[in-house]
């Protein structure tokens, strides 16, 4: 089986070790034999664009990963839609998932459940989150609040049509 120990910091001057060495102790008591390393110095876990990342996906996507394994979850990503797309690939790729801290292993059916568990709760908080948008955007409409992006200077013409609405009218 092929690991690859994922690694982030987000300021350069954190140690990565504390992180480093208790995913190699794991690696060495399991027993797993090709174990490579992706290690991001300075990056936010919000920043989809991480040079170790990135090539751990690339690797992953040409198979060369069966699992991947880091220290907590969120050292991965911390948006939920990034979270939830790269869980998905992961599950369609066929690569486990490990976070050591949380002890979240996606090989097992606990594990897997788990994970379920965590993104139907997240689902559940996102449509919370829209059902009180649309609740305070309706009381404000009843209290005469005007909502919508505020009147200028360009709204004295009308806007010029582009892009797709171009391209529609010619298909017409």
């Amino acid at each position: 089986m092929s690991i690859a120990i994922y690694a982030r910091v987000s300021e350069s001057s954190q140690i990565i070790e504390t992180q480093l060495l208790p995913l190699r102790e794991h690696c060495q008591r399991a027993g797993y034999k090709e174990v490579k390393e992706y290690v991001d110095h300075g990056f936010s876990g919000k920043d989809n664009n991480r040079p170790a990342f990135e090539r751990l996906m690339v690797d992953m996507r040409q198979g060369k990963v069966d699992c991947i394994i880091c220290y907590k979850l969120d050292r991965v990503g911390r948006s939920l839609r990034h979270l939830l797309n790269l869980f998905d690939e992961f599950r369609n790729r066929k690569v486990s998932f490990i976070s050591l801290s949380q002890n979240i292993d996606t090989s097992t059916a606990e594990g897997r459940m788990f994970l379920n568990m965590l993104m139907v709760l997240s689902q559940y908080e996102r449509e919370l989150v829209v059902a009180r948008t649309l609740d305070g955007l309706q009381r404000a409409r009843k209290q005469g609040k005007r909502l919508g992006r505020p009147s200028g200077r360009k709204d004295s013409k009308p806007r010029a049509k582009s892009g797709y609405y171009l391209r529609y009218a010619k298909n017409k």
